[in-house]
């Protein structure tokens, strides 16, 4: 066998070298590999589980306020829903009281959405149509404004003496929220305004997602009242500051005269 040159011997042992490194390094690459892998996906899993379980949570809440559109058992038997449902109705007119608890005979569809509205403790369901079986049992959709949840203007009515009275305490930066079984919005008031019946431009179709809440004024009117209290928020899930939902409601005469409460407090 002819002799190994220094060089070549030198060049040789490197190549082992470099090979035994590489072979060394392999199996710690593998594993940091492995590792991050297993990292990615135990984040995925955790943050779908969060998900998962935060969804659970608003269809239990959901279903709890679907169960106001039905006859609860309780009031099957005692003949109050008043009382079985614990809704509050401190600032109710008897009449409507009555006609709220009469509702029950009726069965009705499910109801689109929940609203609520933290500041005065409401929680309601959205119903289809505004007839008068729909409003003495919950608040309901304006016909031909945005269904709950999609982009547009979403109107909703309610009774001043029974849902909706209490929209006298709502003002500007509240907040309210909607909820379907889908997704949850929210909103914050914008503005609150006093118009006449004629004045429908507040129902008109919007570019950006807004709500917009009807009801009668002044809210303890004897009668037919003569004018419609109108509430206007836009959503606001992310950002800060509460946008104009477009110009035509813009335009409307803004007033802001407070109704007495025959009882004695300042509205």
């Amino acid at each position: 066998m002819p002799p190994v040159s220094g060089d070549r011997y030198e060049n040789a042992l490197r190549r082992t070298h470099g090979a035994s490194v590489s072979l060394a390094r392999s199996p710690w690459i593998e594993r940091c590999l492995i590792a991050g892998g297993i990292a990615l996906l135990a984040f995925a899993g955790a943050a779908r589980l969060t998900g998962e379980i935060q969804k659970q949570r608003d269809l239990k809440r959901f279903d709890a306020a679907l169960l106001s559109a039905a006859m609860p058992s309780t009031a099957r038997s005692t003949g109050s829903a008043v009382a079985a449902r614990g809704v509050d109705t401190s600032l109710w007119s008897p009449e409507r009281i009555k006609a709220y608890e009469e509702s029950f005979r009726n069965d009705l569809e499910a109801p689109l959405a929940v609203l609520s509205i933290p500041k005065i403790g409401l929680e309601v369901p959205v119903l289809e149509g505004t007839d008068d079986l729909t409003l003495n049992r919950a608040v309901g959709l304006i016909e031909g404004t945005a269904r709950p949840g999609e982009t547009g203007n979403v109107g909703i009515a309610g009774h001043r003496d029974g849902f909706f009275r209490g929209l006298k305490d709502v003002g500007a930066g509240d907040w309210i929220e909607m909820r379907t079984l889908s997704a949850r919005g929210r909103y914050v008031v914008e503005s609150v305004r006093i118009v006449s019946p004629d004045e429908v431009r507040v129902l008109d179709p919007t570019p950006a997602p807004v709500l917009t809440l009807v009801t009668c004024y002044p809210f303890y009117f004897v009668g037919n009242a003569p004018q419609r209290y109108i509430v206007r928020a836009v959503r606001r899930d992310d950002d800060t500051s509460p946008r104009p939902a477009g110009p035509a409601f813009l335009a409307l005469p803004v007033k802001t005269r407070k109704e007495a409460d025959p009882r004695g407090k300042q509205q």
